[in-house]
C-alpha cells in the first residue's frame, strides 16, 4: 500500500484531548504528526466525531482536526489551524 500523505510524518509521544461539541474530551495520544496531520491512539473510536478540537496536552496547542480514517484503537486526522 502506497503512503498518500504530502509531508511525512514524525514520531511523537504526546497525551491529547479530543474536545467534543457536548463539553464532553476523549484522552488521547499523539502517536505521530507532521504540521497537516495526525495519527492519535484511543481506548475506542467510538463516539468520536468526524470533526473535533483536538487540544496537546505538554503544549496546550490546539488544532482543528478532520478525521480521514478510522481502526479500532487509531484514528488517522488532517488538521488544521483553530
Amino acid at each position: 500500500m502506497e503512503d498518500q500523505r504530502s509531508e511525512a510524518r514524525r514520531r511523537a509521544l504526546m497525551p491529547g484531548k479530543i474536545l467534543l461539541a457536548s463539553g464532553g474530551a476523549i484522552d488521547c495520544v499523539l502517536r505521530d504528526r507532521s504540521a497537516s496531520g495526525a495519527r492519535l491512539n484511543v481506548v475506542s473510536v467510538i463516539g468520536i466525531p468526524d470533526a473535533f478540537t483536538l487540544v496537546i496536552s505538554t503544549t496546550g496547542e490546539r488544532r482543528l482536526a478532520r478525521v480521514a480514517w478510522r481502526k479500532q484503537n487509531e484514528i488517522g486526522v488532517g488538521l488544521s489551524s483553530v
